[in-house]
């Protein structure tokens, strides 16, 4: 069956999901996509769960995506000696190295790094920025900070240094064995997690070396300050909504937000929204209005995709989290004004290069020619799919690509459903026949039908595209 939405759903696996049953009801829900959190679990788990998603891909004929998602340096604070302790409101408290148990005095924080980064005046947030720490002394081995905002600290909370620029990287020795092992499960995207600048995303690549495509996960102020070279140098951008809305005043995250889908959808990078979508789904049935307007916004603004985290991962209703998601997805694409919006919104090319004029006049087609029900994208690395992606047609993406990688990866990307093709063409008439095939199989297209097809010539060339071509459907 066609696919009957734009917008993309990555649903997060997780013991509430784990197993064949539950993974088949989030596929038949609407899920296009699962994400592995290595924050979580063991790797013989996510081993399984990878497994169970290969196979039912296999039983229904489709691609999913699957994206590991690295921990990163999450910075937290040591053990407390009792469970927990509260911080009062202008009482001193210390941060030091001494990986002794804490009390109401002081606790470990085991990170030189920002020892060695912060000066007299920094803030630090806790708990997700419940609790405020105003460095008063520092040194290379402790700071002793005012509690500038009280409340019960615990083991391991997260700390948050929203204007402090740390000199470490974005993958962590547990990251880097992750990432091997993910490597081998033969995942489609790499996360990488608070990613402060475009040497960040190098590094990762540089490990990666080409095994699966790099998702940018932005967490930090220094990385929206970075922002243009960061998605230059990733295959595609997460705005992680969670994190960045503690290191940043949470009122902007909404104007971020919709910087970043702008900025992501001018360079063709998918674009995936993040963070407490339909939160309190992970205990009720039903979000609220709240959530459910916060959805339909990121669907409006143009993301590729939309995530769920804890709703499918630990909750108690993830088959409900991804049918409710999908038919506020169904409802915002059926209203004319969501295509307005993105055509109102589309750019000129940035480049000018061929594939980047084929693909704007693609979509420029498929406003004028009658009956024409699909743009077929014959592509080897992506690329050209990605740039029929950015133009927003208002018609499904048939991506053509000899490639099982690809085709999987292409699975988050807005209106895309991939199909591969490995025989090599002789001629563009067996594109046509091959493309028509793809169509009307698949029920896209029918006889009295156009379709547009956008590909390479000389045939069979990688990283070439400049046909533009229209086929009738006899």
């Amino acid at each position: 069956m066609p696919v009957d939405t734009h917008t993309k759903i990555l649903a997060t696996i997780g013991p509430s999901s784990a197993t064949k049953e539950q993974i088949e009801k989030l596929m038949d829900a609407g899920a296009d996509a699962f994400r592995i959190n290595f924050s979580h679990g063991t790797h013989a788990e996510h081993k399984k769960r990878v497994k169970i998603i290969r196979d039912l891909e296999k039983e229904k004929g489709r691609y999913f995506s699957i994206l590991a998602d690295l921990q990163g340096p999450k910075l937290r604070v040591g053990t407390f000696r009792d469970e927990k302790v509260l911080l009062k409101d202008g009482a001193t408290f210390v941060l030091d190295m001494n990986p002794e148990p804490g009390d109401e005095n002081r606790v470990c924080l085991p990170h030189k790094e920002i020892f060695e980064a912060l000066k007299e005046g920094d803030e630090l947030l806790v708990n997700d920025g419940y609790i405020v720490l105003v460095v008063k002394e520092c040194s290379k081995k402790q700071a002793v900070t005012k509690v500038k905002v009280g409340g019960y600290i615990s083991s391991h909370k997260g700390v948050n240094l929203p204007n402090t620029s740390l000199k470490i990287s974005a993958i962590t020795e547990k990251d880097k064995a992750d990432l091997r092992f993910a490597l081998k499960l033969g995942v489609d995207w790499v996360a990488l997690s608070f990613v402060q600048r475009a040497a960040d995303v190098r590094e990762a690549k540089k490990l990666i070396d080409g095994k699966a495509w790099v998702v940018s996960k932005l967490e930090k102020p220094s990385a929206i300050e970075d922002l243009d070279a960061i998605i230059e140098e990733s295959a595609a951008i997460m705005v992680a909504r969670g994190d960045l809305g503690v290191e940043c005043p949470i009122q902007n995250v909404p104007v971020l937000q919709k910087k970043i889908v702008s900025a992501c959808r001018k360079r063709a990078r998918p674009v995936i929204v993040a963070t407490q979508m339909l939160e309190s789904m992970i205990n009720n049935p039903t979000p609220t209005r709240a959530e459910v307007s916060d959805v339909a916004t990121a669907v409006y603004d143009g993301a590729d995709t939309i995530m769920l985290s804890a709703e499918t991962a630990a909750g108690k209703y993830p088959v409900e989290s991804v049918k409710m998601m999908h038919n506020i997805v169904t409802q915002v694409e059926k209203d004319p004004l969501f295509f307005e919006l993105t055509q109102a919104s589309r750019r000129k090319p940035c480049c000018s290069g061929e594939a980047d004029s084929i693909t704007f006049a693609a979509s420029e087609l498929t406003c004028v020619l009658k009956n024409v029900r699909a743009v077929v994208s014959y592509t080897t690395s992506g690329r050209t799919t990605f740039l029929t992606a950015r133009e927003r047609p208002y018609l499904p993406i048939l991506a053509v690509t000899p490639d099982l990688s690809v085709a999987r990866r292409l699975s988050l990307v807005w209106g895309v459903r991939p199909f591969i093709n490995k025989r090599s063409f002789k001629s563009f008439a067996n594109i046509e026949d091959s493309a028509v095939k793809i169509a009307v199989s698949n029920k896209y297209a029918k006889s009295g039908d156009h379709i547009i097809i956008t590909a390479g010539f000389p045939l069979n060339l990688k990283g070439r595209t400049n046909v533009l071509h229209t086929v009738y459907i006899p």
